[in-house]
């Protein structure tokens, strides 16, 4: 069974930190993306690290609503990166051939920093 989703949205600085803990599957990716849509196009946050460390699972909804947070970020002239991918998630972004599309940290201090 999978884990439900906790996401927690805190400001560092210039960055929008959004913590994520849980799988990001097709009944927690509309929460997610809804999240990121509210960040990036009505608060305009134009620095959003979405940390990932605490999740072991994401399906191809969950892609979905990352890349859809990318494209509105770069559409709005902001940086959307992901940190502290563990095996799992990272496996599916290579296995997509999107682990490069993505601005990509191996912390979430590492993309605060960049």
């Amino acid at each position: 069974m999978l884990s439900p989703i906790q996401i927690n949205v805190r400001h560092e600085s210039e960055s929008c930190v959004v913590q994520v803990r849980g799988d990001i599957d097709l009944s927690s990716s509309p929460r997610l993306r809804e999240t990121l849509l509210e960040l990036i196009r009505e608060q305009g946050e134009k620095k959003v690290v979405l940390n990932l460390e605490h999740v072991d699972y994401i399906d191809s909804s969950g892609i979905a609503s990352l890349i859809e947070g990318l494209k509105l970020a770069k559409g709005h002239d902001a940086r959307f990166m992901l940190a502290g991918l563990n095996e799992g998630p990272r496996y599916v972004l290579q296995l997509t051939r999107l682990l490069d599309v993505f601005e990509v940290h191996p912390s979430e201090s590492d993309a605060l920093k960049a």
